[in-house]
């Protein structure tokens, strides 16, 4: 028996707003999408167009707690970049840069619903 990553899930307060910041921030694309019939929810799954990964948006119409609770956002997706000054530069530019690690080498975006997302070289 075999398993494999297939998509990690994000909900989202305004699916507009998100989309936009995922293509600009980190170039990601929509693979596919899911209205519920009823209009309850909308999934939109994200690529990068190279990894078989994807990331799900989750969209719910009737989410009256305003934003997700996310603890202490010690869980995050990573993503990295084959130049990496050039990222860190468009971070800036976009405001989304949360924290750095410079001894490390990473630092972490965060995304309009606050998932915090990490960046790191490409090895």
């Amino acid at each position: 028996m075999k398993f494999s990553f297939v998509h990690n899930n994000f909900n989202v307060t305004d699916l507009d707003t998100s989309l936009a910041f995922y293509k600009e921030a980190l170039g990601l694309v929509e693979v596919r999408r899911k209205i519920a019939t009823d209009g309850s929810f909308i999934l939109v799954f994200l690529g990068d167009g190279v990894s078989k990964h994807q990331l799900e948006l989750t969209w719910l119409r009737n989410w009256e707690k305003g934003t997700y609770n996310l603890g202490d956002n010690e869980f995050h997706l990573a993503f990295d970049v084959d130049d990496m000054d050039s990222a860190r530069a468009k971070h800036r530019e976009m405001g989304c840069i949360c924290y750095e690690n410079i001894n490390m080498g990473i630092y972490f975006i965060v995304d309009p619903d606050g998932y915090w997302l990490e960046i790191v070289p490409k090895k």
